[in-house]
């Protein structure tokens, strides 16, 4: 009784703190009378309310006063069980017990507010690699790839996106244990993504550490990609440099160190030790004081590359070549819209661009509170990537016709230098002769003379220099990812205030990579977490551990040949695993669990309904998609040369090399030991039939059917949604099994 006593006391006290006049609940007390009022916004019987409450300080703290009583007598052990796990959180400190300590649940994080969760599932989102990629598969196709890409974005990005916020946001728990509860006999493709999101983070930040050693080096004029070095105690350049251009023999031999082959293994090199360790310590620094931090600096992380890249787009409109970029940006291929080729790639680009699969998105969701409407949030988060990638495209071609113009124009006037010799040395006839004026417009000057010599001349011409074209040049960028994004580089150290832009192009694409990297390690700390209680207690501990354990296994992807293991992972083995986990989500919830019911839920909690057309993408059109994108990568995979670009110090060229016969049988069990758990947990889940378990087993839960209550007057929708809150308070709290 004393005990009882006190406890009332410390509820007064609370009510008068928060203006909620919360009073607890006695044995045969009747929800119902004219002076109280039952708090249904926290979907249990934890007190009653008081004539002169405050209502307006309930509604801040998330209740809202029904419309209707109850009528309850519930035994004292269940109310008092029952104030202590209804608790809301209070914004003033109170002096509580260690008895009552204890007894408290686990209040799982969320976001201070909305703005830091759309800023964290964007930054996750937009990827420097994502811009490059989306303005190779441009050029190849032309304008027509937009609308293709447009079309498969709101039609199967977006509701992937929101399939993947719902669950999260729904069931509240990270992506080992959200799948569980929505699909049992689907529940191993939580261990898939798992497994998938940790070897991804193994190696996504050694891009930040090749970042940090460009960034080291753009603090000099002129930048050190920009002319060959000297030998030591020599005037004369490096000869593997001179058989190339600078910023190749800089990426290669400079920045990567990179051997030969990718059997030719090693140490890790020792100049990126320091820009490996120095890019985990700045993500542990974001994330070590949990979630509220992280919100604060996504107020810095996100929006700085967009100011960066508007005023990249602003300053490359006025370069020289602009023009000649803008016009591959707008020219249009109209056979791309009927390539199968072109819509897979499409596909292919809009699943990684969105970073669905990983389970990055449902962590980051489940800290989100449950009213919050995450479908236009996955509008919100598609639309800011969609428009990333145009400016960022527009930079990319615009800067690139910069890059061509310039290294075209150079052409010009080697030729016209080598010609004037040779005419000279009598190698070449006199009509060989190049015009002497090329100093204003190299380029357009030496290709009107070029064409305009008689078809012998110019053949006899061409076999002394080579051919000059701009288009061909331009064209050079569409190689791949990597030689874009060194063009871009290079065509910085071209521009006056070349220093300056290249600071903050690395700084533009760093931050870009702290985020996504955030994002992916928030896809490995939440289901540690949700999965093992006791690292909730311990979380800077736990976060330390796995920066710790990344950086440790991460050190192999340094290695001279670390280069290609990345590109192959990235490459060739993520694709399919990636692909065949969004296929898995999507079924498990509009074909187990069911769109209809998951949607209904959805309605409840939102107060508002969601259009049906989202059940429809679910359960028809994305399953799918999803399917044919899957068929296409087993098909194109089967069929393909597997290769990598290795560079050659002999020549000081890049060259095309077959992966080793054993590389094929080591990426096909890596694929294998990842898709295990999901035909292994299917076959478990048959066998030994897994019970929902709303709590763990040291832990005392009240489930909506333990208290004995009897109804009088309660809407049907205020019910369904005191259920599935308390429900859902239920699974979150619960460690998973």
């Amino acid at each position: 009784m004393v005990q009882r006593g006190k406890r009332e006391e410390q509820q007064r006290m609370r009510g008068r703190r928060t203006g909620a006049c919360v009073r607890p609940l006695r044995i045969g007390t009747p929800i119902g009378s004219s002076s109280q009022t039952a708090d249904t916004g926290s979907s249990a019987i934890t007190g009653l309310l008081g004539t002169n409450c405050n209502f307006e300080r309930l509604e801040e703290l998330g209740h809202r006063p029904p419309p209707y009583f109850l009528e309850v007598i519930i035994p004292t052990k269940e109310v008092e069980a029952a104030q202590v796990l209804k608790q809301e959180p209070l914004p003033e400190k109170v002096e509580v017990s260690e008895e009552e300590k204890s007894e408290v649940l686990y209040t799982r994080p969320l976001w201070s507010n909305r703005v830091e969760y759309i800023l964290a599932q964007v930054g996750y989102s937009v990827k420097a690699i994502s811009f490059w990629n989306f303005s190779n598969l441009w050029l190849q196709n032309g304008g027509c790839f937009l609308i293709i890409y447009v079309v498969l974005l709101f039609l199967v990005g977006v509701p992937l996106v929101f399939l993947e916020m719902a669950a999260g946001q729904r069931m509240r728990q990270g992506s080992l244990g959200v799948w569980k509860i929505i699909s049992p006999h689907i529940g191993g493709v939580g261990y898939t993504s798992f497994m998938v999101c940790f070897i991804v983070g193994l190696y996504c930040n050694v891009y930040n550490a090749w970042i940090l050693t460009y960034l080291s080096h753009s603090f000099q004029f002129p930048v050190s990609w920009a002319r060959c070095p000297l030998l030591m105690n020599s005037s004369d350049f490096d000869p593997e440099c001179a058989n190339t251009t600078p910023f190749l023999y800089f990426w290669y031999r400079v920045a990567l160190k990179v051997s030969d082959r990718i059997e030719d293994g090693g140490s890790p090199v020792d100049s990126l030790i320091l820009p490996f360790l120095v890019s985990w310590c700045l993500v542990g620094a974001f994330m070590i004081n949990g979630l509220k931090y992280i919100g604060k600096v996504m107020y810095v992380l996100v929006p700085v590359p967009y100011l960066i890249m508007l005023c990249f787009f602003i300053r490359s409109l006025l370069l020289d070549g602009a023009k000649l970029g803008l016009g591959y940006l707008v020219a249009g291929k109209i056979s791309a819209m009927y390539s199968v080729h072109a819509w897979c790639q499409a596909g292919f680009q809009l699943l990684f661009s969105l970073g669905l699969g990983y389970g990055s998105i449902v962590s980051l969701a489940s800290h989100m509170k449950l009213s919050n409407n995450c479908l236009s949030d996955a509008f919100v988060v598609a639309l800011f990537n969609l428009g990333a990638m145009l400016l960022a495209t527009t930079v990319i071609f615009c800067v690139g016709g910069f890059w061509a113009t310039v290294l075209t124009h150079r052409c010009s006037e080697k030729n016209a230098e080598t010609l004037s010799r040779l005419v000279s040395l009598g190698e070449l006839p006199p009509e060989a002769q190049p015009p002497p004026n090329l100093f204003d417009y190299p380029t357009s000057i030496y290709t009107a003379w070029l064409n305009s010599l008689s078809p012998s001349i110019r053949s006899m011409v061409l076999s002394h220099v080579p051919e000059c074209s701009l288009q061909k040049q331009f064209l050079k960028i569409g190689k791949d990812a990597t030689f874009a994004f060194l063009s871009f580089i290079e065509a910085m150290s071209f521009i006056s205030g070349s220093v300056l832009w290249s600071i903050l192009f690395f700084l533009m694409s760093l931050a870009l990579g702290l985020n996504f990297v955030i994002g992916i390690l928030q896809g490995i700390i939440t289901p540690l977490q949700d999965t093992f209680s006791s690292f909730r207690k311990h979380t800077k501990l736990l976060t330390a551990f796995v920066f710790v354990l990344m950086f440790l296994c991460g050190l192999f992807v340094i290695q001279p040949s670390g280069f290609y293991y990345v590109r192959m992972l990235n490459d060739y083995w993520v694709i399919l695993p990636v692909i065949l986990i969004i296929t898995l989500e999507t079924m498990a919830v509009g074909w187990a669990y069911g769109a209809r019911r998951f949607l209904a839920e959805l309605t409840i909690l939102w107060d508002h309904p969601i259009h049906p057309i989202i059940r429809w993408l679910w359960c028809c059109l994305c399953p799918v998609v999803l399917l044919g994108l899957l068929a296409a990568v087993v098909y194109y995979q089967s069929q393909m040369t597997w290769t990598y670009v290795s560079w050659d110090s002999s020549t000081s060229k890049e060259v095309l090399r077959q992966f080793p016969f054993w590389m094929l049988p080591i990426m096909i069990v890596l694929s294998l030991l990842v898709i295990l758990p999901v035909p292994i947990y299917f076959l478990y889940s048959l066998t030994h039939p897994i019970p929902f378990k709303s709590s763990s087993s040291n832990r005392a839960v009240i489930s909506s059917t333990s208290l004995s209550l009897s109804m009088r007057i309660t809407p049907i929708k205020k019910v369904q949604k005191e259920e599935i809150l308390q429900g859902n308070n239920q699974i979150a709290d619960s460690p998973v099994v």
